[in-house]
């Protein structure tokens, strides 16, 4: 029998003091921002956004904790009903000198919102089956914050209860994850809990069907899921390369594969998620 968790809840991190000014040439940030972002586990405990998207819809999330605001003058406008629901002053900004502190590769389409990380809360909270049979994406050593926007994009699409990663070796909330998102991060709960592991038991004693994608299973994905649309369903996913670690391979109750019809069968981590949600979602047909 699996042990109890104790997973305690994801974020809730306090913002810290808040100090003006802007970032150095180049794009790097000063000792202060650098010691002012640096949070427990990996977090900030300040994150800028950035991109039309994701600042609009962390402007219209009652959850959200909103700092500070720049826009130029096209993106006010374009954000001018979210900014009117979000009750924050904007700060006007020229483009070619834009003062947020983001990397000078960020296109950040003339918006950046600082603001706190979410707290969604805890996986018993969260992905509790309550009579239904939910979805859960478990995501293992996957740190591009790319790759994880946009599985947060799949998870949402297709229903999943959350998307749950450790707090180490895993992409913490960032501007770029929030911007590949497109505003899924806002509405889709990213759980980043202390032990992978503890939270896939805690997901057993819950009831879940936990099945991880290895590409050298011997069955496939289809037949791992048969016959589970009435039963909650965690898919557990590795980064490319290492995949699955082996203690997350032994907790998981059933290893499928997505088969490939050519050579090359290796899928990115985000398509891969995306398969295995759509798949999951009617329990494989069965």
């Amino acid at each position: 029998m699996a042990r109890k968790s104790n997973t305690p809840a994801p974020g809730g991190h306090k913002p810290g003091g808040h100090r003006p000014g802007g970032h150095r040439p180049g794009g790097k940030k000063p000792a202060w921002v650098v010691e002012r972002e640096r949070g427990r586990d990996g977090q900030p405990e300040r994150v800028w956004l950035f991109g039309l998207h994701a600042v609009r819809d962390a402007l219209v999330n009652p959850a959200r904790q909103r700092f500070r605001l720049i826009v130029t003058r096209n993106a006010a406008d374009r954000l001018a009903e979210a900014i009117a629901a979000a009750g924050i002053a904007p700060e006007l900004a020229d483009a070619r000198r834009f003062p947020a502190p983001l990397d000078p590769q960020s296109v950040h389409q003339g918006a950046a919102l600082e603001v706190a990380p979410l707290d969604w809360g805890s996986v018993s909270e969260l992905c509790a089956p309550q009579g239904a049979a939910p979805r859960v994406v478990l995501l293992d050593r996957v740190t591009d914050p790319h790759n994880v926007g946009a599985v947060l994009r799949s998870a949402e699409v297709f229903g999943a209860r959350a998307v749950i990663a450790p707090h180490r070796h895993s992409a913490p909330e960032t501007g770029a994850l929030a911007k590949t998102a497109s505003g899924a991060l806002e509405r889709q709960p990213y759980l980043r809990v202390p032990n992978l592991a503890g939270a896939m038991q805690a997901l057993d004693q819950m009831g879940y069907l936990i099945v991880g994608l290895d590409g050298a299973a011997g069955q496939t994905l289809e037949q791992a899921l048969a016959g589970t649309a009435e039963v909650p369903v965690a898919l557990a996913l590795g980064a490319e390369g290492p995949g699955l670690r082996e203690l997350t391979r032994k907790t998981c109750h059933r290893l499928a594969r997505i088969p490939a019809a050519g050579g090359f069968g290796s899928l990115n981590v985000s398509n891969a998620a995306a398969v295995s949600l759509y798949a999951a979602r009617g329990g494989a047909g069965g």
